[in-house]
């Protein structure tokens, strides 16, 4: 059975991506600081604590992974982390975290799991985001990580394309998740302002099911229009 690992597979996109595997007939492991919040439960579905921001855990809960599953088939570098304001008043430690989470992490994961996407003629799924493309105000250092990411997968793929390994990198615009908990905006409700997790996972599945020989590089997935609500007593809708 085709062995996929996704990071951040504990809630939002990476939920959605993880079930969608499964259901695809996936053996998924996913990586996250807290699995507590997670309800779904399938035979396919291994959970596995991981901070990703942490090198060595990480490298030594892949190692063993590797070593368990004998491969792998699909990484989905999904974990991300995002805090916004102005640049000036970003708390040093928030954009540490933002760079070892959405960028350092992903590069070294890959790094330590490529040998075996090789063998398997396998897949690098980069989730990065519309920032990455066209970064916003105040979001300057976590516009800055995804374009990072997505440089970074054109650049692999450009490696790796002879040994086989497909690279893919998506862009979701504003999807509703978990990420907005702790920020002061968020997509609105209206259906066509905001994506889902499940529309991302679409576009996955998509991505990883094409014909050997054919590759979709890139996904950019966005509203229809767009939305921010800002939060507070009075929410203000921002078209």
């Amino acid at each position: 059975m085709d062995v996929a690992l996704v990071t951040g597979a504990s809630s939002g996109i990476g939920l959605a991506v993880a079930r969608r595997l499964v259901e695809m007939g996936y053996d998924v492991y996913s990586y996250a600081r807290d699995h507590g919040k997670t309800s779904f439960r399938h035979a396919r579905f291994h959970p596995v604590d991981c901070d990703v921001t942490d090198t060595r855990v990480l490298l030594e809960r892949t190692e063993a992974l590797l070593r368990e599953t004998g491969g792998l088939k699909i990484l989905v570098n999904n974990a991300g982390v995002g805090f916004f304001g102005p640049h000036a008043t970003m708390a040093p430690d928030r954009i540490e975290r933002m760079v070892r989470t959405n960028l350092v992490a992903p590069m070294v994961l890959t790094r330590a799991t490529l040998k075996h996407l090789e063998k398997s003629r396998g897949f690098v799924v980069n989730i990065a985001s519309t920032a990455a493309l066209n970064p916003g105000s105040f979001g300057a250092a976590y516009g800055a990580t995804k374009a990072g990411l997505h440089q970074f997968g054109q650049a692999l793929f450009s490696e790796v394309r002879k040994s086989g390994v497909r690279v893919v990198t998506l862009y979701p615009d504003m999807t509703r998740t978990p990420f907005y908990d702790q920020a002061d905006f968020e997509p609105g409700e209206d259906p066509d302002a905001h994506i889902t997790p499940e529309c991302v996972a679409d576009a996955v599945a998509q991505a990883v099911d094409q014909r050997d020989g054919t590759v979709i590089t890139q996904i950019v997935i966005k509203p229809q229009r767009t939305q921010v609500v800002r939060k507070g007593p009075s929410q203000k809708e921002m078209d």
